[in-house]
């Protein structure tokens, strides 16, 4: 049996620990090969972490006793994308490696950032399983690479500036928890304002996706196996995560919806700054009928309206 090393219990990445290297999956279906180091590309300023000193996560699950039953705990891999982000990345991975679940893998991708962000994934590589900083081609060529990096049953994106709502989010999820037969779980977020407002967005039913986004990327998990047969598409620049979830939908992969509130992201996003492309994006995406097309230009004509009302005030 191969033995779980503990480097530093307080930390929720560094807890199941092993010096064996985990068996890669080479399924001939997948569009995104797996990789422990990426191979460099353009650019490259550095990696690290655990991988690096010779310390991999265990296999897909550990298994434990309590009350003389087999307890299931997944390895969830996190992973952030970032770009000079350092006034909350330092947030963003203290949220991920104090969660209070132990098994937990932790990748950060940086797009080859100019300001302190790469001093500040040193200070914490020794809780970051893996760490690359190079050029990339976009925010979701970045997040297929640290797909290809995760090696867990679920992933999850917490990119820079988000950060999980509470610190036992993953273990209210997955602890004794069993999601067979799942493909996607999504659940509630709170959304962060620049005047200091926040407000906390319940996640919608999937059966409504056609309507646009029902949960914020930051507040899923998706099937580890599914994501890499299915990667994001780099030529969509706004709106490939929904793409991603209403193809998987059409698909009939199943969708769980828990009551939890799992992120809390900051206002003014690509989406949020582009809304009405955004809008007009995940249109381009959905069945073409009557009933999407009367719905999306509502949409379109209310938010062409917000925006002369805005110009007016000003």
């Amino acid at each position: 049996m191969t033995e779980l090393l503990k480097l530093e219990p307080k930390y929720s990445t560094t807890c199941n620990v092993v010096y064996e290297k985990p068996v890669l999956d080479v399924n001939p279906e997948n569009e995104l090969e797996t990789f422990l180091f990426y191979p460099e590309g353009v650019g490259r300023k550095g990696e690290g972490g655990l991988r690096t000193k010779g310390y991999f996560k265990a296999p897909m699950n550990l298994f434990g006793e309590q009350s003389g039953t087999s307890v299931q705990k997944p390895l969830i891999s996190i992973i952030t994308v970032v770009f000079n982000g350092e006034q909350l990345l330092e947030k963003t991975i203290q949220s991920v490696i104090n969660q209070t679940y132990d098994n937990v893998e932790y990748i950060i991708i940086d797009g080859g950032s100019t300001d302190r962000t790469i001093e500040i994934i040193q200070k914490y590589e020794h809780a970051i399983d893996y760490w690359i900083s190079e050029n990339d081609k976009g925010i979701y060529n970045a997040m297929n690479k640290g797909i290809s990096l995760a090696t867990g049953a679920w992933v999850n994106f917490m990119n820079g500036g988000d950060f999980f709502y509470r610190l036992d989010v993953l273990e209210s999820m997955f602890d004794k928890r069993n999601y067979h037969g799942v493909g996607v779980i999504y659940g509630n977020h709170q959304v962060r304002y620049p005047s200091g407002r926040f407000r906390l967005a319940k996640s919608g039913k999937i059966e409504n996706l056609w309507k646009g986004s029902q949960f914020c990327h930051q507040a899923s998990f998706i099937s580890l196996n599914y994501h890499k047969q299915n990667a994001f598409n780099l030529c969509e620049k706004i709106v490939a995560d929904f793409e991603f979830f209403y193809i998987a939908w059409k698909r009939k992969v199943k969708f769980f919806r828990v009551n939890v509130t799992v992120a809390s992201y900051e206002s003014g996003g690509v989406s949020d700054v582009n809304r009405i492309d955004s809008i007009v994006g995940c249109w381009g995406k959905v069945d073409k009928n009557i009933k999407t097309s009367v719905f999306y230009s509502f949409k379109v004509l209310k938010e062409s309206f917000k925006l002369v009302i805005k110009d007016v005030l000003k």
